[in-house]
């Protein structure tokens, strides 16, 4: 066992501490060898769960999932009639979490499971876990010219407006609270702009630099175009949203007694 390994070895009980969150939309020949990556990283290590939400797929993934719960006693699903957006789906996903600390990841499998244990432990030595966001730092991006390249303009226009210095926001790998998650407000592509949300709230966000693969199926669920102006946009209602001010933190008097 390594030391990042243990490094979290406190929270390992008989009741899942970390729930992983996988949404999916259409991703059918994603999901199995993803689910046994996951399992493999984490059994023996933590107690878990995974919940996948399927975003209204309109392939087979719904039936791969069904299939595979007979299999993983860890996995368990839930649907989306229809597409409601890949935050819709973190947040139904978090929302059925039993346990109290969140992973997520994307499905298309780019995303790498043996990060988790590394996001986990730096979550883990954090002063006040509960109010700290670990995201990942995609440092070698296995995609296109186009989308790496939009992904950076999208991060520089980011970077200036709101004036975070996250390197990545859009990495898929992160680690969070549940308490803290469902104090966000929610809204579409909310997932994008955690960090923002995690400053806002008072917490700290901290990036780790982690690998990324190519996707082996399936197709992209975002053209790059659509991409870049809907994160426009959505910058500009994150930035209204800060500016109506901080959440209070609120203190017991008897507290100043002590």
């Amino acid at each position: 066992m390594n030391s990042d390994t243990n490094s979290i070895s406190k929270y390992s009980s008989l009741f899942p501490q970390i729930t992983v969150v996988v949404p999916v939309k259409d991703e059918e020949d994603s999901i199995q060898l993803l689910i046994l990556e996951i399992c493999n990283v984490l059994r023996g290590v933590e107690a878990f769960e995974i919940i996948y939400i399927d975003d209204g797929s309109v392939d087979g993934t719904h039936d791969k999932l069904k299939e595979l719960m007979g299999e993983v006693p860890e996995l368990i699903s839930f649907r989306h009639r229809v597409s409601c957006g890949q935050s819709s789906a973190i947040v139904t996903g978090v929302k059925n979490a039993r346990g109290s600390i969140i992973v997520t990841l994307d499905g298309d499998g780019q995303n790498d499971p043996k990060d988790i244990i590394t996001l986990l432990s730096r979550y883990s030595k954090a002063k006040k876990p509960e109010e700290v966001l670990i995201i990942g730092h995609r440092v070698k991006r296995m995609d296109t010219l186009l989308k790496r390249w939009s992904s950076h303009f999208a991060n520089s226009i980011r970077r200036g407006l709101l004036g975070d210095k996250i390197p990545d926001t859009g990495c898929g790998l992160k680690v969070f609270s549940k308490s803290m998650f469902l104090e966000f407000p929610v809204f579409d592509h909310m997932h994008r702009f955690m960090p923002a949300l995690t400053d806002r709230f008072g917490g700290n966000v901290i990036s780790v630099p982690v690998n990324h693969r190519s996707r082996k199926s399936g197709n992209s669920k975002y053209g790059t175009w659509y991409r870049l102006l809907a994160g426009i946009i959505d910058i500009l209602g994150v930035i209204w949203l800060k500016k109506r001010g901080s959440l209070p933190q609120v203190l017991l008097i008897k507290d100043e007694l002590l």
